[in-house]
């Protein structure tokens, strides 16, 4: 087990149970909600978020931004379909994967979606976020994100 030492100004182990649970936290009470006001959960918001974001969007790329497998994020994109949110259309470059496309429902639920969402992190974060650390600790995760990425760490397997 790693230990703060006397050269290491960071707790690494107590920085990861910090930034889990932080995540775990800030995730379910978005998911709360956005279920009460919305019928979605945080992960559903934030794939049709992408997407209109991102549009002619692969689940290829959802399962990369996301770090999630490609089944899990294949079945995810089914359920939003099934809701009438999103659509698959032909890939004219690749037969083997579909373009996916947020029908005008879709947006309008993101879109309404989006408000509670930012309001929400803005209520549960704000206040952390907006003192003279906040910033700092805002460029270091994203600092971390980058490097995990570029490096493709933590991608699934499957």
């Amino acid at each position: 087990m790693a230990s703060k030492s006397n050269s290491d100004p960071v707790d690494l182990p107590g920085f990861f149970a910090d930034l889990v649970r932080c995540e775990t936290r800030l995730y379910n009470a978005l998911n709360d909600r956005l279920r009460e006001q919305h019928g979605i959960v945080t992960s559903q918001f934030e794939f049709l978020r992408f997407l209109r974001d991102h549009p002619g969007a692969r689940v290829a790329d959802l399962a990369t931004e996301f770090a999630v497998g490609i089944g899990a994020t294949s079945k995810g994109v089914d359920r939003l379909e099934k809701q009438g949110w999103v659509m698959r259309q032909p890939n004219p470059s690749d037969r083997r994967s579909s373009l996916l496309a947020l029908t005008d429902a879709g947006l309008r639920l993101v879109d309404a979606a989006e408000g509670t969402f930012t309001d929400g992190l803005a209520e549960l974060v704000g206040g952390a976020l907006g003192s003279s650390s906040g910033p700092a600790a805002a460029q270091a995760l994203s600092a971390l994100r980058s490097a995990l990425e570029r490096d493709q760490i933590g991608l699934p397997t499957g």
